[in-house]
């Protein structure tokens, strides 16, 4: 599992000290650069600033994108495992894009910039959902709002666990266990298969 921090979710209007007014946005997700196999100091460095200049209402999560892989050798698995950046030289950070919280995050030790950043002054574009959706879900990280966009009938692909690229349609899903019955195709006939809503991205 992923590094994860979490904070206080807040997305009301607030006054930023030392930075003047300003009207807050939505809260999404973004994308830091940084030096390879620096992503887990640069979260533990950004996670300190956050704390230690009172930012929980303007920086929630901070996510290193690792999973656990089996350890392989001579191409069998040896009973071992080991986290695996999915993503090396990014660390991906749920926020509200304001003037002081992207100073903040741009100046934290390690980061080299924002993905979707111009340069010149211009703040970075959010990941769009689709995108982000699929990057947390590899690390089991599952928010309410995802269930959102998907419905009865969707063709749906499992992108990790025993049922990994399998295809099918969504026949039921309870939001209550994260359970999502699909109906597939194993050889040559209709199957009902129940996967983790974790683990199923939209075609």
């Amino acid at each position: 599992m992923a590094d994860e921090i979490k904070f206080t979710d807040s997305t009301t209007d607030l006054t930023e000290e030392n930075s003047g007014e300003q009207r807050l946005g939505e809260k999404a997700w973004y994308v830091v650069n940084t030096y390879s196999t620096h992503e887990k100091k640069v979260a533990f460095n950004l996670q300190r600033r956050v704390e230690s200049m009172g930012l929980e209402k303007l920086i929630f999560r901070i996510v290193v994108a690792e999973q656990e892989v089996p350890v392989m050798k001579d191409g069998l698995p040896t009973g071992k495992t080991r986290m695996k950046n999915l993503y090396p030289g990014y660390v991906f950070v749920e926020m509200i894009m304001t003037d002081y919280a992207w100073y903040v995050v741009r100046n934290t030790p390690g980061v080299t910039g924002f993905v979707g950043s111009s340069g010149k002054g211009t703040k970075p574009f959010p990941v769009p959902r689709e995108e982000i959706e699929p990057v947390l879900k590899r690390m089991g990280i599952v928010d309410e709002s995802m269930y959102d966009r998907y419905n009865v009938g969707d063709l749906v692909k499992v992108i990790h666990g025993p049922l990994e690229g399998t295809e099918g349609n969504i026949i039921s899903i309870n939001r209550e266990n994260g359970l999502v019955e699909v109906e597939t195709i194993f050889f040559g006939r209709s199957t009902k298969v129940e996967v983790d809503f974790s683990e199923i991205e939209r075609i």
